[in-house]
């Protein structure tokens, strides 16, 4: 069974120009589309299968990152059901001289296991392996709480 550390992933993403909107920050369709990336695979570590996004259950912007920053994107998956996958992403702005970072976006993905004929298939349950894993989960149910 997986558990919550193999499906745990993060990236990096240094802002070009071409990623900017018109203040000079990244896009948030940008953000949108490197957290379903990301969480896509997240999903498929959790599922073993091919995935596709059912639904964004939310997605919050915090602050702007500047071109020339970085993005670090932080994925899990933290629950399952029949044939679904929960997954947490957290973005920062990272300086890239620095290494300083500051939150900037959370948001919730579900993404569905499906088949090579595009048919959902069964996932297997999600275990929970460490304090760590524990404390990720717990901070993700907490935020599915807060948002309902």
């Amino acid at each position: 069974m997986p558990t919550i550390s193999d499906t745990y992933l993060e990236n990096r993403w240094r802002v070009q120009p071409n990623h900017a909107n018109n203040y000079g920050t990244v896009h948030g369709g940008n953000v949108m589309k490197w957290m379903d990336e990301l969480g896509a695979m997240s999903a498929m570590r959790a599922a073993n299968e091919p995935c596709a996004t059912a639904s964004i259950d939310q997605m919050s912007f915090h602050r702007p990152i500047p071109t020339g920053e970085t993005v670090i994107i932080e994925s899990y998956a933290y629950e399952t059901g029949r044939t679904s996958v929960k997954v947490a992403l957290d973005a920062a702005r990272e300086n890239p001289r620095t290494g300083e970072r500051e939150p900037t976006t959370n948001s919730r993905f579900v993404f569905v296991a499906i088949d090579e004929d595009g048919a959902p298939v069964s996932v297997p349950d999600l275990t929970v392996d460490s304090d760590r894993c524990r404390r990720l989960r717990e901070r993700a149910l907490e935020r599915e709480r807060d948002d309902s």
